[in-house]
């Protein structure tokens, strides 16, 4: 079966233990395209002895993929990066009817998660223990790495590929094996990714790819012993809810969670790199990612310039098919974001915000000025192509504005001031700061947050670790003698 009749099938079963469930459940969920409004594709939901069958299935390939060398399983992770390159435009295709992502930006996010296999295939390689010198002659002191087991990934519908895809990498090159519960809104992009990985001849069990309902799914796991490392992208609700949920099995845990990006544009920033990296960094998905600035500070000297050069460049941006790939935003929002996008609009409005551009309302990008501290826009995370605007005086105001905040994921500012740029970089708190830099995720560096933002790191040459337990050995060398 190659891609295309994978694809076609009538409805597309979970995948465990390497093999597609059949379709022996009587209720399918069938998925609406959210930009034709059409039946699109369907598929098998887990239920819950799916989800117990899945976690045994594990259990069992972990001893063997914990003992595979860790050069073939870097080769695998390689195979897996590869298959994805390959066949980028079909998940870009699936990506515009799951979610109405440009497929320019669908595209983007599959050569950004290949990047995150490729690079995990070399960290593979890279778990070093240490020998650490004993005050007793006849004693050797070792540290070493060892998987943590049996992981779950739950994540979410905006970057189906991406937040599973540098979780499953970490954890695979770990030796753990792993589980990811997808979102139900954006299940089929996962199912070609299980697809791919029995391509490459992942063994049997070490992914498993179960999406259906969050309730009967999330309680199997989390009640789970056997599951000892839980990662979680989402809201910092859920989050919350997780966390308490894994105490009494007492899992290791990752959660990158909300994100209310504050982005500052100092009085000596080019202003036209400004307001470009500006709009890449806030409208990118239409806005609805966890790292999008929510909240735009901009020294008062420069506020009028750069609004008006911000509200002419964004005017620009084509929204249009998700298909075309000329489109930059696509007319569609998630239904959660389109009433937060309203609610705040009306917020801001009536306590005196004005609205400087404004499209078709609301999936078009808007810009907010005179946005005030006691709006929702200032305090609650938006996720979606609102921009607020907010003047500031000086150097030390406009930084503690952007960290008056409970949360601390991403955040960003303009200056071509060197010694500003090292004073703000350290005084913003937030696990990620982009210096002139909009875009600034990747596979070589450390994603994730503080405070509300959660904690643990995704990416770069110490994400491994969040897949690892440390084990001490003290050898007694003269033992017997």
């Amino acid at each position: 079966m190659n891609v295309a009749q994978f694809l076609d099938q009538p409805a597309i079963g979970f995948f465990v233990g390497g093999s597609f469930s059949p379709c022996r459940h009587a209720l399918t969920e069938d998925l609406i395209s959210p930009y034709t409004k059409e039946k699109w594709k369907s598929y098998i939901p887990a239920n819950e002895q799916d989800v117990k069958h899945a976690i045994t299935t594990a259990k069992k390939a972990f001893p063997m993929w914990k003992n595979t060398p860790a050069p073939e399983r870097g080769r695998l992770l390689r195979k897996i990066g590869d298959l994805l390159l390959e066949n980028s435009s079909t998940f870009a295709n699936l990506m515009a009817h799951e979610m109405g992502k440009p497929i320019t930006q669908g595209k983007g996010e599959v050569s950004y998660t290949a990047g995150y296999f490729h690079w995990f295939a070399s960290e593979a390689e890279r778990i070093y223990g240490m020998t650490i010198p004993s005050q007793f002659p006849a004693k050797e002191l070792t540290i070493q790495y060892e998987p943590v087991g049996i992981c779950a990934a739950i994540t979410p519908w905006n970057f189906p590929i991406a937040m599973a895809g540098r979780k499953i990498a970490a954890a695979l090159a770990a030796g753990c094996t792993i589980i990811n519960k997808p979102s139900r809104e954006s299940p089929i992009s996962m199912l070609l990714f299980a697809y791919l990985c029995q391509a490459a001849n992942l063994p049997e069990g070490v992914v498993n790819i179960i999406p259906g309902p969050e309730e009967i799914i999330g309680k199997v796991l989390l009640a789970s012993s056997d599951i000892r490392k839980l990662s979680f992208t989402g809201s910092t609700e859920t989050g919350k809810y997780l966390y308490r949920k894994s105490a009494d099995t007492l899992k290791k845990l990752t959660m990158e969670l909300g994100g209310h990006a504050p982005l500052l544009v100092f009085d000596d920033a080019n202003i036209d790199i400004a307001v470009a990296g500006t709009i890449a960094s806030k409208f990118r998905n239409n806005g609805q990612t966890c790292v999008c600035p929510n909240r735009i500070f901009v020294q008062k000297s420069i506020y009028n310039a750069f609004l008006d050069k911000f509200a002419e460049e964004t005017a620009k941006l084509k929204v249009g098919d998700p298909l075309d790939p000329q489109s930059d935003l696509s007319p569609i929002l998630h239904p959660t974001a389109e009433s937060k996008v309203k609610k705040h609009i009306a917020d801001a409005q009536e306590k005196g915000a004005e609205i400087i551009l404004q499209g078709s309302f609301p999936y078009e990008p808007c810009i907010l000025s005179q946005v005030t501290s006691d709006m929702l826009i200032y305090k609650e995370e938006t996720f979606g192509p609102v921009a607020a605007v907010i003047p500031f005086s000086t150097e030390r105001e406009g930084v503690e504005m952007a960290n008056d905040t409970p949360f601390g994921l991403a955040s960003y500012f303009f200056s071509q001031d060197l010694s500003r740029c090292k004073r703000v970089a350290s005084a913003l708190q937030y696990g990620i700061v982009g210096v002139n830099d909009p875009l600034p995720s990747t596979y070589q560096a450390s994603f994730g947050g503080i405070k509300s933002s959660g904690f643990g790191r995704e990416g770069g040459p110490t994400a491994i670790k969040e897949y690892l337990v440390e084990k001490y050995i003290s050898t007694s060398i003269n033992a017997g003698n």
